[in-house]
């Protein structure tokens, strides 16, 4: 069997053991990446036929020719593990549990199975267990603080489903899924280091559990901890670490791998999603958006990752894309947090911050721990003066996710407007240290450097080197740096940096002021440094502008002509006979 094939097979034999243990998240992703792996052509029909290879510019432009089409061949992995299954022990019961179970009715489903000894009923009654307490500690939010404030309430379940499924770790009597269970609920009560024990045991147990995976991804913040787990060699690995090198800023050595991934998986929607997320945090945007418009091509009625497609529009400032966008999701699911985010990115974009603020808010009441809602409720309430809002929302995101970089950058602009330069230089470098290619980041601190209380220039120069080396997009870095040295009294360098700036936004057909500033300053350098024709050169372009500017340059050429014809005369004078 080729190695899509097999592929193929484990995931088909996956998804129903997923579906009937009630893990459906896990299912779906299992089912996305089936559809995902390319069909055999003798099977091709225009109703399932998705992708035609020669049409694609994102598989072009990824060099899918120059992948390998099986990547998983000749690499060593494990067997595909057997699942016992106790259908015949406890099989109406676990029937009618699951019933219970998908209405709901998680207290139900566990007292159906209270006395079924079976490995599947065990790990799905303590699964309603954990449920019915996670969706209990959900209701004593709303009722004790409200859906967006804070709370001390924890899922009560915790304490007897750690000591049952210890027990049974202990005698050897659980199964994968209920080590995942049990790593689930040692990550919840705080023992991260056996809950990453127990979820590799699992995953090495049963490798196609995404929910598994996902969860020891979370526990992973640096690559220490990745390369330290004792993981079996199994293709889904592959995904794993793909994502956990997103999560972990390792954003090239990601694509590589979703890459890799295509050659099998050539016609997955998650992967496409996965490589945009990836594109997204090195700001190739117009690729992101490239991607993002044929997955919508593919699955018009697809709303997960769509808010960051939303904010790539958003920054691109296309108004009437994202106007479509959010009609698209309201009338597909209106009542998911994405949708809300792409809702209230369309108010912002025109303006209506208040309204925007509204549709974060009822992002965060759908699920209060959506991080991207509340960093861009706090950055509404930034355009709003709110600072002490914005501040409030920027903790909350930081709480839910300490790696989160523009959560940082927003509290550093928050204690920027509240003239406390200290402290935003604090968190300004927190989200340098976070993204430190985002040339924004550091332009914001050199303007934290430059400030009246702090004037520290020299580090002010180093942070706008450091933006002029991160591919600086709105062309701010140049331009600080020429003034800066000029400031300081360095007139060569200066005039360096007034060229690379002048250069720059001629290669981008930009003009304005800045140009303007720029050729003036390097006209008045070279008459000084008595290298007449270029500054003559300058001189001349500025005429081309209207303003103080051209009277200016006309009085430099004067000034130069006078100059070169004294220096005639004095050449003849002396040379005369």
């Amino acid at each position: 069997m080729n190695s899509k094939e097999s592929c193929r097979s484990e995931l088909r034999i996956a998804i129903r053991q997923l579906s009937d243990r009630c893990l459906y998240t896990a299912s779906k992703w299992a089912a996305e990446q089936l559809t995902g792996i390319e069909q055999d052509p003798a099977n091709f029909t225009p109703s399932n036929t998705r992708f035609q290879w020669g049409s694609s510019s994102i598989r072009r432009r990824f060099r899918m020719n120059e992948i390998t089409s099986t990547p998983i061949a000749g690499v060593s992995y494990v067997s595909t593990p057997v699942m016992e299954e106790d259908d015949a022990v406890d099989g109406d019961f676990y029937l009618l549990a699951k019933s219970y179970f998908d209405c709901r009715e998680y207290r139900r489903a566990a007292h159906v199975l209270r006395d079924q000894t079976g490995k599947k009923s065990v790990f799905l009654r303590c699964y309603a267990l954990y449920l019915a307490g996670e969706k209990r500690k959900e209701e004593e939010v709303i009722e004790l603080e409200g859906p967006l404030g804070k709370s001390d309430s924890v899922n009560r379940e915790l304490v007897s489903l750690e000591r049952e499924l210890s027990t049974l770790r202990k005698n050897g009597s659980i199964g994968p899924f209920g080590l995942y269970l049990y790593g689930l609920v040692l990550k919840e009560k705080g023992s991260e280091n056996v809950a990453r024990t127990v979820l590799v045991e699992s995953l090495n147990s049963y490798p196609w559990n995404w929910n598994a995976w996902s969860e020891l991804q979370s526990l992973c913040t640096t690559i220490d901890t990745l390369n330290s787990l004792d993981l079996n060699n199994h293709w889904m690995k592959d995904f794993f670490l793909a994502s956990a090198y997103q999560e972990i800023r390792m954003h090239s050595e990601s694509l590589a791998k979703y890459e890799y991934l295509q050659g099998t998986f050539g016609y997955s929607n998650y992967i496409q999603a996965q490589i945009a997320k990836a594109q997204y945090s090195l700001r190739e945007f117009q690729q992101v958006e490239t991607i993002f418009e044929e997955l919508l091509r593919n699955d018009p009625y697809r709303v997960e990752d769509m808010d960051m497609y939303s904010n790539v529009l958003y920054a691109n400032e296309c108004s009437s894309a994202l106007s479509y966008l959010a009609h698209r999701v309201f009338m597909t699911d209106k009542y998911r947090p994405e949708s809300c985010c792409i809702i209230g990115n369309y108010y912002s974009l025109k303006g209506q911050h208040e309204k925007s603020v509204m549709y974060f808010r009822r992002a965060l009441k759908l699920n209060k721990n959506y991080l991207s809602a509340w960093t861009l409720m706090g950055h509404e309430y930034i355009e709003m003066k709110n600072t002490p809002a914005a501040v409030d929302a920027y903790r909350q995101a930081i709480d839910i996710n300490p790696c989160d970089y523009r959560a940082w950058y927003g509290l550093g602009q928050a204690y920027e407007m509240m003239g406390m330069p200290f402290y935003a230089l604090h968190y300004f470098r927190k989200s340098v240290f976070l993204q430190p290619n985002d040339s924004r980041l550091w332009i914001s601190m050199a303007h934290c450097y430059e400030t009246d209380q702090l004037r520290i220039l020299e580090e002010a120069i180093k942070c706008y080197r450091r933006a002029a080396n991160c591919n600086d997009r709105e062309a701010i870095a140049l331009h600080q740096l020429a003034k800066l040295q000029y400031e300081l009294g360095r007139p060569e360098e200066a005039a360096f940096y007034y060229k690379k700036d002048l250069e720059r936004m001629e290669a981008e057909e930009r003009e304005g002021p800045n140009m303007v500033e720029a050729l003036l300053y390097l006209a008045t350098y070279y008459k000084t440094q008595k290298r007449f024709e270029e500054a003559e050169v300058y001189c001349t372009r500025l005429l081309d502008f209207t303003g103080p500017e051209k009277e200016t340059a006309k009085s430099l050429l004067r000034g130069m002509r006078t100059t070169q014809s004294g220096f005639s005369s004095m050449n003849v004078e002396h040379f005369s006979p």
